[in-house]
């Protein structure tokens, strides 16, 4: 475990947040964690649609968070499994217990993986809902983020945040390394990819999937209620949601300009990212990508 870097804490070549890993004993333990069979993961890469798809479970799964008589946080429904920043005992959840991560395939607890050589998904089985985001609004949501909470590194300008990105010298790791990782062990998991861009054109046929998925029946009032609930100004709004808490009690604010949950669009790279630095960030995602076949949406001219 190498905690050289002040912000990060890298372990088998993850790079944690380190100021948020309260636990070391937990990490070197984490690939041993007891899965249970209706376990349910949000796996995603940072800066790739987390909150908000914390959100959408948390409402699928929780009548008293549809309906307001529920005052709890969704990170409180669906704790992060490896910054567990209230001290959770997850040991003592009651069933189905929701989770939310980072974590790479090779460093999810092993229960998670199919025991058969050939996979048939079961009912009622541990689930894992991997969410992908185009990179260059990753890399862009990732700056403003940076420069907002101090258990992250500043950031003078995106050139110098684009050059650590593409060498994974970031919360996360290496992007492509992410993304191909699952998506090239996907056969080892009862796994459903959804994109972030998809998600934003039809959140309601996204909702229907992932309930589905989830073999969580809703009415036709629930799902709409799920819909309006999610969408991204409700939840900006929403306190339960926003996890500005978490910015101004966990993380720590760097300025009082910006929010958790800061534009939620489409294509913003396009402010950003110089002609120069699209093309060379084009190179080495054609170069780490190209046979990869998920689809991945740059812009959806939201205006």
């Amino acid at each position: 475990m190498d905690n050289t870097d002040k912000y990060l804490l890298n372990y088998k070549g993850y790079n944690f947040v380190s100021a948020v890993v309260n636990d070391s004993d937990f990490l070197e333990n984490i690939e041993d964690f007891e899965i249970r069979d209706d376990d349910v993961f949000i796996i995603t890469y940072p800066k790739s649609g987390t909150i908000w798809t914390q959100q959408i479970l948390s409402l699928i799964y929780s009548e008293g968070h549809r309906n307001g008589t529920e005052n709890l946080q969704t990170i409180d429904i669906v704790p992060f499994f490896e910054y567990n920043i209230r001290k959770v005992d997850f040991l003592k959840r009651p069933s189905p217990r929701l989770f939310v991560s980072h974590l790479t395939y090779n460093l999810v607890p092993k229960g998670l993986m199919n025991k058969k050589a050939k996979y048939v998904p079961q009912p009622r089985e541990k689930k894992i809902i991997y969410v992908y985001r185009n990179p260059k609004d990753v890399l862009t949501s990732y700056f403003h983020f940076s420069n907002l909470v101090v258990i992250f590194e500043a950031m003078n300008n995106i050139e110098e945040l684009l050059e650590k990105f593409l060498d994974g010298k970031v919360v996360g790791g290496l992007w492509f390394d992410h993304v191909r990782g699952w998506y090239e062990h996907r056969h080892d998991f009862n796994i459903l990819f959804m994109m972030y861009e998809e998600m934003k054109k039809d959140l309601r046929s996204s909702v229907l999937k992932i309930s589905s998925f989830l073999e969580k029946e809703l009415s036709e009032e629930d799902v709409e209620t799920i819909v309006k609930q999610a969408t991204f100004q409700n939840m900006k709004s929403d306190p339960r949601a926003n996890s500005d808490d978490i910015i101004n009690n966990d993380l720590g604010r760097r300025t009082n300009e910006g929010r958790f949950l800061r534009k939620g669009t489409v294509g913003d790279w396009k402010c950003h990212l110089t002609v120069e630095q699209n093309e060379r960030f084009d190179k080495v995602f054609q170069r780490k990508m190209r046979d990869v076949p998920l689809k991945f949406i740059w812009d959806l001219n939201e205006g």
